[in-house]
């Protein structure tokens, strides 16, 4: 009896959590959602990311530089004729009697070495060095947030794109079902006499039109999703709704309050002035070299004839250095880098200079074309309401034999083509003030 709940509770939890599945995966995907998905699953952000990880290494790296190095060396020599191992100094010439020089000598000679090296001065190379690393992980950042932008653009020009394939199939599935009804009048008309055969030619002709312009509505409305599964990297047929927010909310900014937003929150601009700034650090690096180099190093070293250096006869030293280095002449090299990276300080600020006036014309561009959707939905809302009005006054007309059934088609017609109009105008209004959002540099949501 034990045995049997447990097997019932099992298939009951199976069950409950096979339907909850279900019913998540039907729930309508909303434009929140898939920008989350979007970024997760996106390799382009993970991309960007890695990149922000090596420039993260690439500082670290920069900042041993100011450490002290410990290296160490082991050696084995063989000599073609004995070797004198051991320090010569006052007191061992005097007693370098000729058993202790035999003594003294080997020709194999194994030798330990290590040393400790800390640069006191470089001319500013490690200083500039770190801090060029530093600013580029500022530019891996940047870097990142541009592809979180750019990706949820795609996503929002995604989303609204089947939004507007779906109302396309709304008004192609209301124009099929107004043919049949027109095609339903007419049969009607001609089985008591009162129209023509080929008045039922006409609207089956035109039902079957209106038919094909469905399939293909249906098509792009497949494509769009299709499109959308592979932006967030799922299986390209994976079925799922989108909630409809299709709508107009007029945009609050003007323009010029949208450009000075772009110019302070592009990440694109702050990579260019974070170029600038590391093209001025890689002068100081080139410039450098002018200056000598100043380090402070200790060595200790043992000599022995056995290769433990434990055993045998050994000898033992050790040295503190402090060393000057100085370039003396070098036919110009430091000067012509120095004079490279200053050029490519004035490219770089050209770059920004051109990336202002790109930005711009961007914005400019993308409230333009807002402005003009915008326009075209009021217009489009009032041809709606003629086309509504005019369809029902031809099929009055037409059901009274006052009007033909051309007029009837001609109004069922520019019925669809107004609504057509209006939400392309919608979807139209929506994917520009995306686009102007992402102009301007903002983050949705």
């Amino acid at each position: 009896m034990r045995m049997k709940c447990f097997i019932g509770f099992i298939l009951w939890t199976i069950v409950s959590t096979n339907a909850a599945w279900a019913q998540e995966s039907q729930a309508p995907l909303t434009l929140e959602e898939s920008i989350k998905i979007a970024m997760e699953r996106s390799l382009a952000i993970h991309s960007a990311a890695m990149g922000v990880e090596g420039s993260e290494f690439r500082r670290k790296e920069a900042i041993t530089n100011f450490l002290p190095q410990w290296t160490g060396q082991y050696n084995y020599t063989k000599y073609s004729y004995p070797f004198f191992i051991g320090v010569l100094t006052a007191s061992t010439l005097q007693n370098l009697t000729p058993t202790a020089l035999q003594q003294s000598t080997n020709s194999n000679v194994y030798n330990f070495n290590t040393t400790v090296s800390q640069p006191l001065f470089t001319g500013g190379f490690n200083l500039a060095s770190y801090r060029s690393a530093k600013l580029g992980v500022d530019v891996s950042k940047e870097s990142l947030e541009t592809a979180k932008r750019d990706l949820v653009l795609q996503v929002r020009i995604g989303y609204f794109t089947i939004l507007r394939a779906e109302k396309f199939l709304a008004v192609a599935e209301q124009q099929v079902k107004n043919f049949e009804a027109q095609l339903e009048v007419t049969q009607a008309f001609f089985d008591v006499g009162i129209v023509p055969k080929n008045d039922v030619l006409l609207a089956e002709v035109n039902l079957a039109n209106a038919k094909q312009q469905l399939v293909r509505a249906a098509n792009d409305l497949a494509t769009a999703k299709a499109s959308f599964n592979i932006l967030l990297r799922r299986e390209v047929d994976t079925p799922f709704e989108v909630v409809d927010i299709l709508a107009h909310k007029a945009f609050p900014l003007s323009f010029d309050q949208s450009l000075e937003e772009a110019i302070r929150l592009r990440p694109e601009i702050k990579t260019a002035q974070l170029n600038i700034d590391q093209a001025k650090e890689n002068v100081k690096i080139a410039r450098s070299a002018f200056f000598p180099t100043i380090s402070l190093a200790g060595n200790y070293s043992r000599t022995s004839d056995w290769w433990t250096t434990e055993s045998g006869i050994q000898s033992n030293i050790w040295t503190v250095q402090a060393l000057a280095t100085f370039t003396l002449w070098n036919w110009g090299n430091t000067a012509f880098k120095v004079g490279e990276n200053r050029v490519k300080v004035k490219q770089a600020e050209d770059a920004k200079t051109q990336l202002i006036d790109s930005v711009t014309l961007e914005v400019k561009d993308d409230y333009l074309n807002m402005q003009v959707a915008e326009r075209n939905i009021r217009t489009a809302e009032k041809s709606i309401e003629q086309a509504e009005e005019n369809l029902r006054m031809n099929e009055e007309r037409y059901k009274y034999q006052v009007s033909t059934q051309t007029d009837v088609v001609n109004a069922v017609t520019l019925l669809a083509q107004a609504r057509v109009n209006y939400y392309g105008a919608l979807s139209d209004f929506n994917v520009a003030k995306a686009q102007l959002e992402r102009a301007m540099g903002r983050m949705y949501p």
